[in-house]
This record gives structure tokens, sequence and C-alpha cells, in this order.
């Protein structure tokens, strides 16, 4: 099974040649993935109505869905920066992700979310549109909020976690060069 990757229009995806796009991903439409950045199996990158631009070195993990709203209709576009680290089966929507971000598992992002660089969003958390989780801040629930300041280190986490899956995608895209 390979990825699916098609243009919608005149909106093609531009993919860097050392990005890695899993078999069983979709990615489809007006869609950036940079250098060394990957979106991970089961994903859903729909840029049909609108840009997603998935930074260098940054990662989109299992089962997360990307998408956007048209902006005739005040749609924003889904920026992800650099360094990013995007857990399993996120949800996001017309928001933005700045450098080192942090987004965990299951956490969903709708219409004008920020999450400012060194901000973590905790897993499960829901960040309701235009609220901003500030550099240093990690912020958790349903409705999402302030749980707590970053502890020492821990802003640096999404940049390790992405650095760490740069290396596991160059794993995965040998082993599947190999079958």
């Amino acid at each position: 099974m390979e990825p699916l990757i098609f243009a919608i229009g005149d909106k093609t995806p531009k993919i860097h040649e050392t990005a890695f796009i899993a078999p069983g991903a979709v990615v489809c439409g007006d869609v950036e993935v940079h250098e060394n950045a990957s979106v991970w199996y089961g994903c859903v990158v729909r840029g049909d109505t609108n840009k997603i631009v998935v930074g260098k070195g940054s990662n989109v993990q299992d089962g997360t869905i990307i998408h956007v709203d048209d902006p005739q209709w005040g749609g924003l576009p889904t920026l992800i920066g650099e360094n990013v680290l995007i857990g399993h089966k996120c949800m996001l929507h017309g928001a933005k992700i700045e450098d080192g971000g942090f987004v965990g598992m299951g956490a969903t992002m709708l219409d004008g979310s920020v999450i400012q660089s060194g901000g973590m969003l905790a897993a499960g958390a829901f960040l309701s549109p235009k609220k901003i989780v500030p550099t240093g801040e990690m912020w958790a629930g349903m409705p999402a909020k302030k749980f707590r300041d970053m502890r020492e280190g821990e802003d640096t986490m999404a940049t390790l976690g992405a650095g760490h899956y740069v290396e596991e995608a160059r794993a995965h895209m040998e082993a599947l060069a190999k079958r």
C-alpha cells in the first residue's frame, strides 16, 4: 500500500524529497511537507480549500487528521512550524503550531488556535477556536486551559521528539524500500 497523494484542481502537494509519507496516508491539495518532515500511517492531510504546511523536521503521527476551511468563509490555513511534535490521533483544523510546539496524543485544535514556540497542549485536550497556548505553558482539559508552567527542559521535548521521528522516518523508509 502506498500513500495516496494527489492534486485537487490546480492545488498540488509539494513534498520535499527527504520527507516521509507513510503508506496509507492521504495528502491532497494545497499541502507542503518540508525537509525531513513526516506524515505517518493513517493520516489525512486535506488541503482542498486552504493551505496546509508541515515544517522542516516536524512529524504528524499515526491517525491524525488535518483540514482547513475556505478563506472566503473566514477559514484559516493550518500551519505547522519546524521541529513540531504532533501525537497520534490528533485533529487540527485551521490551527497554527509554532516552531518547537507540542501537541499531545488525541488532542484537538480548532480554527485560529495557536500553540506558541515551546508551548504544549496535553494529550486529549480540546483547544477552542482562537485560544493561544503561550510559550512555556502546558494547557490541558476540555476545553483546554492553563494547567501549569512548563518545567525546566520540558520546552525542548518537541524538538527532541521531532529529531527522534526524523530518525524513525529514515528507518521506515529503508525498511519499506526492502519489501
